[in-house]
């Protein structure tokens, strides 16, 4: 028997995990009111039925991607190895301008305007907001015992989060270098 359950056990967490990654990559392109539960179970090439064996409403599937988001962008933070201050600045940067975030973002957006919806996002956020300033700290090396590191540490990540949104509308790369270059440099300073 244990032979047959584990193959059947390992079908379902893929066909959970190729669900929430749809669920993710639908957010990230068509938004709150382009993602549905039959939408994103075409995306995982499974049926409906399936998609809601594993997640009974909408908001229980966008609620798990939410944090299958928070769990990719920690893993990401932590991934990142020790690098110059610029290159540290510039890796927490990207975390908010892809589309990780930019699914995260249409998940905030569709909370604003639903109340189950947001008691969920908004618990999650704010683990994931303690988890990447922590994470953030680790990888800049920045000492918050020293006045003004953590507010100089959580301003960082409240840029990064600007940048992010700035990109929805166009790709400002060049301008995103020279914001990144400069804070790295304000860094420098501040954290050493």
């Amino acid at each position: 028997m244990a032979a047959v359950t584990a193959p059947k056990q390992d079908r379902s967490r893929a066909t959970r995990q190729r669900l929430l990654e749809a669920a993710v990559s639908c957010l990230a392109e068509h938004g709150w009111a382009g993602s549905t539960v039959a939408v994103v179970a075409e995306r995982a090439g499974v049926s409906r039925g399936a998609a809601q064996h594993h997640f009974p409403t909408r908001e229980d599937l966008f609620t798990a991607a939410v944090e299958y988001v928070a769990e990719e962008r920690s893993h990401a933070l932590r991934d990142l190895p020790s690098r110059d201050r610029y290159e540290a600045v510039a890796a927490l940067v990207d975390l908010f301008t892809g589309p990780l975030f930019r699914a995260a973002l249409h998940l905030w957006v569709a909370a604003s305007g639903e109340d189950q919806l947001r008691a969920r996002v908004t618990e999650l956020e704010a683990r994931v907001g303690r988890e990447s300033h922590r994470i953030a700290v680790e990888v800049l090396g920045a000492d918050e015992s020293r006045p003004g590191v953590r507010e100089t540490v959580q301003g960082l990540l409240d840029m990064a989060r600007g940048l992010g949104l700035a990109t929805l509308l166009t790709d400002d790369r060049a301008r995103r270098d020279r914001v990144v270059a400069q804070w790295a440099r304000l860094l420098d300073g501040a954290l050493a």
